[in-house]
Formats: structure tokens, C-alpha cells, sequence
């Protein structure tokens, strides 16, 4: 109840309290007293006393507490009122401690304190502007590189709402008010192509994108484009969101297309002649037209944009297409991928099953009928009696969608280099049959972020490099793995290298190989780092090796721990290479003998371990992760050398001659 009230009127009930508590003792105190004499006339004097002591206690309670009121209470509340204005209200005058000079050090401390966040809040406020204009000075480089792209770029949210485009995403649009943000994608291109392979790439959890083709609202102008989907470490959607780049190919794909069908006209033309010409010229003409139909045949589907789709997934599609017509598809695909247009092989399915559904089919099943090693060959079967050619021809000539108005299944058939035949299926029904290539299977490559730090730009080294500060310069942190311990005799097996650059670990930028040592790996040394002779095998020798790892380091400063070591493997081979690594040599165990006093472990597991750098077990004694444990120690010290008044490359150097003898002890 008593912690509501203020501290003055808290303070001022204590001595209240403590004056009627006393007088109350001394009017007992003087009771009792007159009660032991027993004599009448003792009533008035002890009255008189009691009185008297009463006001005096009441008196001298009440200038006790006016004094703690004046000096204590107010300064106290006062104290606090002006902590509370400068921790809430931005002010920034310093607090006057003079009124609470009965307090000790309390005042000169909140002094102190609110000083102190003053000026912590004002360092904060300079931080977070630098650091605000920094970020909007990378933001407006982004956007003017994103400006200059030469494709159009569409960034969007898994509702398929536009978030970001550039400049060229307008101009191939064409102006359009319906380009906005946050505004539906499906206002600016025909949505099919893009629903279908997000939804495949989202199901598949592909992260490397697909090449699909989709067509303008405005104009029905067709565009190559590229979907990859984004995931975003800490997005708040329940998806992910995806990018398109966008590139207009109509009249690329019109020429392309009317090549191909001139030189078709052409064959054709030229094949229905050739009967009737003299033998000679007739066997020079036939081989001829025989090398330019296989010659165009392995081009014909080189200029149309494709993606690698699994056929399990072109069924897919084509089942939810047509069971929105209520026409039922059953699958027997195996798991292969095809080369082709997706959406647009699945268009010319769904148009022939719809054709074929208005003659009385009524079921179909989409299977593999012939597995080759380039191509497989689809079969749209049903029970239903098989589409004459005419009905066939029409059904490939009308236009895939509104979207694709000059679009039609026949291109599809040029695009793909195949054609739609009538075949026979299982069972003996009838079937539509089409041939399409299989996909090339895609090399594992590792994913590659993009690089950028615009410090770089503005960064300027002083000719004399001794003077650069440590964080502005590139390094090189290299490890090796060797066939033994004696530089003289044993030979580098594997190296390994990453770079620090503007103070940063870049894990992206590595160099790391196996190399063949010309020699058997002993046990011993296969037991440390498990590198064993058929794992060199076939890997490029010591002298290619050190050239690369010369060109991948060149201009840049050389670190290693215990660098001396390593070095002496690299020097060996100058003179047969032809190549000098004559930069500067830094060393993590001299850093950390400045850093942590020469008494400290300085073994690589000791330096992370104080420095809360973990190296998996797996990567631990193998060239890479050595070398990314290193490099991430490193880039921790790299403020810790400038905090010890060693920012310099020259101070630094200057400050391991008086460690070297380290070294030497660790060798």
C-alpha cells in the first residue's frame, strides 16, 4: 500500500510515526511516574512536563524532518525526475548534482550515469547515421546497377505481387500502368507459365530456377524468361517469394521461326525435284540436302528457351490442367528429364487430349512408350477410336492460348524438332505419339552469392604499404597438408586458400586442391590429415599447383599459422615454377603471442578455442578447413591488433621481430 505513495509523503509518515510514538512513550512514561508517587499535587507538575516534552519531541521531529525533506527527499526526487527526462525526453544538459550535495556521491554519480548515456545515445545516434548512410549509398549503387541490367527484373511474393522492378522491366512491359508495386504480376504476362513453374519449383524445392516462355498482357509479345524461386533467411511469408528476368524475344524468335520454316519449304521442295534430275547431279544434291537436314535437325531446338523438366512433372501438369475440364488422365511416366518448353509441350497435350475428348474420349493415360538414349517418346492414348489427320492438323494449328495468339501447336512441333504422330498404344488403342529429347544431366556446381563491398571503391593505400591499416588491405590465408614434416625431402599433397578482404572473411573466394606429391604418402601422414595416394591420383603435380595458387594469391598478403612451415614448401619450388611469392608474410602465431602474451598455447585448436571459433572435426587437419579457421581467427585479431596500437602492416611486422624467437621454439 505505502510503495504507491510519493517518497516525500513516505519520509514525511516515518517522522509523523516516529513523533507520536514517542510522545505517546513519554506521556506513559510520565503516567506511570505520577501513578508510583501517589501524591495529588504531583498531577499538575507531571502534566506540565508531559506537555512541555510532547511539543518538544513533536518540535524537534518536525525540524528533523523539514532538514532530510529539504536535503534528502526533494534532492532524491529531483535526482530522478532529471535521470527519467535525460533516459526519456533528449535532454542533454548535465544534471545539476548541487542540490544533492547532502547525498554523497549519489548526485555526482547520477551525474556521471546520465552523462554517460548521453553520450553512449549521441555515439549510437553518429553509428547509426554513418551506418544508415552507408546502407543508402549501397542501396542507391544497387539500384543503379540494377537500373543498368540488361535484362528486365520483376522481383515478387509468393501471392505473385510485383515488390521490385528496374528499369528495363518497364520498357519491356511497355509503359504500362498496370506496372506498379505490389501490384498482381498477372496484369503484366500471361500467368500460366509462371503459375506452373512456380508451383513445380516449389514442389521440388529447386533452387536453381527454370527457363520457361510467357507472353505480355499488352501485345502479346513473347519473353524468355527466368524464375528462381528466393529463400530468405528470417522471411516472414509462409513461401518463398521468386525473381523473373525478362527478356523480349519475339522478333528473335520470329526470325528463328521463319528460318526454319523456309528451309523446311526448302528440303521439302528440293526433295520433291529430286527424281527427276540427271543421276550425277542428283547424288551430288542428295548428299548435300541430306547434310543440311541433320545439320538443321541438331539446331532446331537450340535457339527456343528450355529448361531440363522431369516427366513426371510435365504429367503433373497436364492431369491438373485437363481435370479442370473434367477429363480424366492416368500417368505411367518414369523418372527421366526431358529437354524442352514445359508449358508449352503441356499446352499442345492438353489441346490434343481436349480435341480428342470432343470425338468421344472420355479417359486417357500418358505413358512412355520407347526410352532412347537422347530422346523418349510420349503416348497420349485412350480407348476411343484414333483422330483422323485432318482432325489432327487442325488441332496443332489452332493458337495455344489468348496469350499466345501466333503460337500454335505446329511451333511447338518446330520448336522441338519432333512431330505428333498416330500410333498404336497398349492394348491396341490408339495413341497420339511425340518425340522429345532427353536432358543433358547438369554438372554439380557449387552456388556462388554475389560479391560486392562498395568500401573498396573509396578505399586508397598509401604507397608506402608498411603504413596501410591491417583492415583495408586483401590477404591470403593458406594452409597446406604434406606427405611429412621436412620441407627439404617431403612434398605438399594438398593446399588450400581463402581471402580476407576490408577486414571480412570472403568463404566464397577459395583456392583448394589436391596435389600430386610425385611420392607415396606415408601412413602416418594419411592418418593426420586422410589424404591417401588414390586421392592424388591424377591431380595436378606440385609445380602446377604452386602456379595457380601463385595467381590466386598475387597482390595480396600471405598469412598462415605458423607460416614459416608452410613457406618453406612454397619457397622450394621459385626457382622451377619461375615465380617469387615475395609479399608480405603474416603469422597468426605471432598475432596471438602480441595478443594474448608469449606464456599462452598458440597451437590453431588453442587460438580458436579463445577467440569462439569453431572448425568442424571433419574439416580439422584437412587444407580448407585449416584454412578457414584460420582466416576467421585472423579477421577477429585484425580490431584486436588496432586496440593494441598495432593498425599497421609496418607496426605489425615491427612487433613480431620481438616474438620471433616463438617461432623458432614452435619448430
Amino acid at each position: 500500500m505505502f510503495t504507491q505513495l510519493s517518497l516525500r509523503l513516505r519520509i514525511f509518515l516515518f517522522f509523523a510515526f516516529l513523533a507520536v510514538a514517542t510522545s505517546a512513550l513519554a506521556i506513559a512514561g510520565l503516567t506511570l511516574g505520577y501513578i508510583r508517587l501517589g501524591e495529588d499535587h504531583a498531577l499538575s507538575a507531571f502534566v506540565i512536563a508531559g506537555l512541555i516534552g510532547v511539543v518538544a519531541i513533536f518540535g524537534l521531529t518536525t525540524w528533523v524532518w523539514v532538514l532530510f525533506d529539504e536535503n534528502v527527499a526533494r534532492p532524491v526526487e529531483r535526482l530522478a525526475a532529471d535521470m527519467r527526462a535525460r533516459a526519456h525526453a533528449d535532454v542533454e544538459q548535465e544534471i545539476d548534482h548541487a542540490p544533492a550535495r547532502y547525498l554523497g556521491d549519489l548526485g555526482t554519480a547520477a551525474a556521471a550515469v546520465t552523462a554517460n548515456l548521453t553520450e553512449t545515445r549521441n555515439a549510437m545516434a553518429m553509428a547509426v547515421g554513418r551506418e544508415t548512410a552507408r546502407l543508402s549509398l549501397e542501396k542507391s549503387r544497387l539500384e543503379t546497377l540494377l537500373a543498368e541490367v540488361p535484362d528486365g527484373v520483376l522481383f515478387c511474393t509468393p501471392d505473385h505481387s510485383v515488390v521490385l522492378y528496374n528499369a528495363r522491366a518497364v520498357e519491356i512491359l511497355g509503359h504500362t500502368e498496370a506496372l506498379g508495386l505490389n501490384r498482381p504480376v498477372r496484369h503484366l504476362l500471361m500467368p500460366g507459365p509462371i503459375l506452373q513453374a512456380y508451383t513445380r519449383l516449389l514442389e521440388a524445392g529447386e533452387t536453381e530456377g527454370a527457363d520457361i516462355l510467357c507472353a505480355t498482357r499488352r501485345g502479346a509479345r513473347l519473353l524468355e524468361a527466368r524464375i528462381r524461386l528466393l529463400y530468405l533467411e528470417g522471411q516472414e511469408t509462409s513461401g518463398p517469394g521468386y525473381v523473373l528476368s525478362l527478356r523480349d524475344v519475339s522478333k528473335d524468335l520470329k526470325v528463328h521461326a521463319e528460318r526454319a520454316t523456309l528451309l523446311d519449304r526448302l528440303i521439302d521442295a528440293t526433295d520433291d525435284v529430286l527424281p527427276a534430275l540427271p543421276e550425277p547431279q542428283k547424288s551430288t544434291l542428295s548428299e548435300t540436302l541430306s547434310d543440311i537436314a541433320a545439320r538443321k535437325a541438331a539446331t532446331d531446338t537450340q535457339w527456343w528457351p528450355m529448361e531440363a523438366l522431369p516427366l513426371t512433372d510435365l504429367g503433373t501438369a497436364l492431369r491438373a490442367r485437363l481435370a479442370r475440364k473434367d477429363v480424366a488422365l492416368t500417368l505411367d511416366l518414369p523418372a527421366r528429364r526431358i529437354r524442352c518448353d514445359g508449358y508449352a509441350v503441356t499446352r499442345m497435350l492438353e489441346r490434343l487430349a481436349l480435341g480428342w475428348s470432343g470425338q468421344g474420349a472420355t479417359a486417357f493415360t500418358l505413358r512412355l512408350a520407347q526410352l532412347g538414349d537422347s530422346a523418349v517418346t510420349l503416348s497420349l492414348e485412350s480407348s476411343a477410336p484414333a483422330p483422323d489427320r485432318t482432325d489432327l492438323t487442325d488441332w496443332l494449328s489452332a493458337p495455344l492460348s489468348p496469350g499466345f495468339a501466333e503460337f500454335s501447336g505446329g511451333d511447338v512441333q518446330t520448336t522441338h524438332g519432333t512431330r505428333v504422330t498416330l500410333g498404336e498404344g497398349e492394348a491396341n488403342r490408339a495413341a497420339l505419339q511425340v518425340s522429345l529429347p532427353l536432358a543433358a544431366p547438369k554438372p554439380t556446381l557449387p552456388a556462388r552469392a554475389i560479391q560486392y563491398d562498395f568500401d573498396l571503391l573509396h578505399a586508397d593505400l598509401p604507397k608506402e604499404l608498411s603504413q596501410a591499416p591491417l583492415n583495408k588491405l586483401n590477404f591470403v590465408i593458406f594452409d597446406t597438408e604434406t606427405t611429412g614434416l621436412n620441407p627439404q625431402v617431403d612434398e605438399i599433397c594438398q593446399i588450400a586458400a581463402v581471402r580476407v578482404v576490408n577486414g571480412r572473411v570472403r568463404p566464397d573466394e577459395r583456392f583448394d586442391m589436391l596435389v600430386d606429391p610425385g611420392r607415396k604418402i606415408p601412413a602416418a601422414s594419411t592418418a593426420v590429415h586422410h589424404i591417401t595416394n588414390d586421392m592424388v591420383q591424377g591431380a595436378p603435380g606440385v609445380a602446377e599447383a604452386l602456379t595457380r595458387f601463385h595467381r590466386f594469391a598475387d597482390n595480396n598478403v600471405l598469412v598462415a599459422h605458423n607460416a614459416p612451415f608452410d613457406m618453406a614448401f612454397l619457397q622450394r619450388r621459385e626457382a622451377e615454377i619461375g615465380l617469387r611469392f615475395d609479399q608480405p608474410i603474416l603469422d597468426t602465431v605471432l598475432f596471438s603471442a602480441i595478443l594474448f602474451g608469449q606464456s599462452a598455447e598458440h597451437t590453431l585448436d588453442a587460438l580458436c578455442t579463445r577467440l569462439a571459433i569453431t572448425i568442424p572435426e571433419d574439416d580439422r587437419h584437412t587444407a580448407i578447413g585449416d584454412a578457414i579457421g584460420t582466416a576467421a581467427a585472423f579477421a577477429k585479431m585484425i580490431p584486436m591488433m588496432e586496440a593494441a596500437e598495432l593498425p599497421t602492416l609496418g607496426a605489425t611486422i615491427d612487433a613480431f621481430d620481438r616474438h620471433a624467437r616463438l617461432i623458432g621454439h614452435l619448430n
